[in-house]
């Protein structure tokens, strides 16, 4: 079932692939934004909130689910706060998020055309956002063009190279060479960590702050709702979807590779760890 159900989807994507827009190599599939619900602010976007106060008026580009938006909101009440994505399924899935407060809305926007007026807020935030888009660069300037000077940029990104699991296997090497195949030819890069600093440099934005912090699962929840959800996530989200349609994988690699998370969550001393790297810049 699960086969015939890959090859449908994937001939459907295929077949959607005419709009020439960038590629969520992701999706939206219930597994992937049941994993971003977990987001907060507070864990999340915690080298940005230091940054901000009442009255300011933030745009968080590539909300998702809103849970970060939540905290971003409170941070700069009553200033407002706006949560944008490109897909509407998950803006009106972020309208109902829980504990949202008073001053923050969401809306459905593309983060490379924004409709708002140059200088219009004084933050913007982006969290796992630059790594999937094909015009970094670009995006970053529209951002910029929608900043007052001096106003701040937050923006946060992993980097899949640094990924390490443990116990490893020749399984999990295979999916992430298949991932970082996946981006290259969605013109993403699964590696936009490392490049984050040099994007939001070249796109115009000056007194940079660069960090890096250090994700790690090591306790039983932690890693099997992370290697179940990847679990999942290879097998059903738009990933293995997209795998399928490029000619990367075939729908028993796609099953090898789900289960492999399976295999590797179930591990009595499973371990994982990977870098989030985050730069803060400025208008000019």
């Amino acid at each position: 079932m699960l086969r015939h159900d890959l090859v449908t989807a994937a001939v459907e994507y295929a077949r959607a692939m005419t709009n020439g827009g960038d590629t969520y190599t992701h999706g939206h599939h219930p597994s992937v934004v049941g994993q971003h619900a977990r987001r907060t602010a507070e864990a999340d976007a915690n080298y940005l909130l230091p940054h901000l106060g009442p009255g300011m008026r933030l745009l968080d580009v590539g909300c998702g689910p809103g849970t970060i938006s939540v905290g971003l909101a409170r941070a700069v009440a009553p200033g407002e706060a706006l949560g944008i994505d490109v897909a509407a399924g998950v803006v009106e899935e972020a309208r109902g998020v829980e504990g949202a407060p008073a001053n923050l809305r969401f809306a459905v926007a593309d983060g490379y055309a924004l409709g708002f007026e140059a200088g219009s807020f004084d933050a913007v935030h982006a969290h796992q956002v630059l790594q999937h888009l094909a015009r970094p660069v670009d995006a970053l300037r529209e951002w910029r063009r929608v900043l007052r000077p001096g106003g701040i940029l937050g923006v946060r990104d992993a980097d899949y190279g640094t990924m390490a699991p443990y116990p490893n296997s020749d399984a999990l090497v295979r999916f992430y060479e298949l991932y970082h195949a996946v981006a290259r030819r969605n013109g993403a890069d699964a590696d936009a960590g490392r490049r984050l600093a040099a994007w939001v440099s070249e796109a115009g934005f000056v007194d940079l702050e660069v960090g890096a912090e250090v994700k790690v699962f090591a306790d039983r929840a932690g890693i099997e709702n992370w290697g179940y959800s990847w679990a999942e996530r290879t097998a059903h989200s738009s990933l293995a979807e997209q795998a399928l349609a490029y000619g990367l994988a075939t729908p028993a690699d796609i099953e090898v590779l789900s289960q492999a998370w399976r295999t590797w969550a179930d591990a009595p001393d499973a371990f994982f760890m990977y870098t989030n790297v985050h730069v803060i810049g400025r208008a000019p």
